[in-house]
């Protein structure tokens, strides 16, 4: 059998195979919506955020259609074909949030609904999708867009379940927007926020301003195989 050297040669080459496969380039888009049918004074009654990796590029009052964006990037985004398409499908998720909420409303028990739509484009081009239902900031049901199946995560999502789980247009509505509508969205912006990187990142101009998390996770992923192959050395040659 092979001495040290032998063995210290296997693991470090376990390492290198393990570790050297390029880390996905999966990117995310969701929005959080929330209704409020009794704001408090100067507050929305529906806002939404919207955020790209992580990257929150717009704050939009969907009760007036009031967009403020928060990022270069959702100034760059606003020009493309989608985005009037997006305020429309938006304004479409509002409304179905909003007749929910009414129909439980109650003057005595006033409820804030929360959504979040999730769409995620892995580097393998897999899409998911998948939406979270909650009230008064407990998340309570989620649906995953891609085998249509709803799951209770807290007894206050059992009556909404009941509402929408029974409804196939809703579960139609929301599969379309989180599996069609925000993969394309998420396509569209990440050409620009990709061009955005490349103009900031030229010698002539300063230090990027938007980064990926695809970036970040890029370079952390080599941490580990370092630090382990240092230990490797450490107890076979030490």
């Amino acid at each position: 059998m092979g001495g040290p050297e032998t063995c210290l040669g296997f693991l470090v080459l376990l390492l290198i195979v393990w570790f050297s496969g390029t880390p996905g380039d999966a990117h995310s888009l969701f929005y959080n919506f929330t209704i409020d049918p009794q704001p408090r004074p100067g507050q929305p009654w529906c806002e939404v955020q919207g955020h790209v990796d992580r990257e929150v590029f717009l704050s939009y009052d969907c009760g007036h259609a009031k967009i403020i964006f928060t990022s270069p990037l959702g100034e760059e985004v606003k020009t493309i074909k989608a985005w009037e398409t997006q305020i429309e499908t938006l304004g479409d998720i509002r409304d179905h949030l909003l007749d929910f909420t009414l129909e439980k409303h109650t003057v005595m028990d006033p409820l804030t609904l929360q959504a979040r739509m999730t769409c995620r484009c892995e580097d393998d081009r897999h899409i998911s999708g998948s939406w979270q239902f909650g009230l008064n900031g407990q998340m309570s049901l989620h649906f995953d867009s891609e085998n249509g199946h709803w799951r209770v995560d807290h007894p206050g999502g059992r009556w909404m379940k009941e509402k929408w789980g029974n409804d196939r247009a809703v579960t139609k509505f929301l599969k379309k927007v989180s599996m069609g509508d925000c993969p394309a969205w998420l396509q569209a912006f990440m050409v620009r926020w990709e061009k955005m990187l490349k103009t900031s990142a030229s010698p002539t101009m300063g230090p990027p301003t938007v980064q990926p998390t695809a970036t970040a996770t890029k370079s952390k992923a080599w941490i580990l195989p370092l630090v382990l192959t240092s230990f490797i050395i450490t107890v076979f040659l030490g």
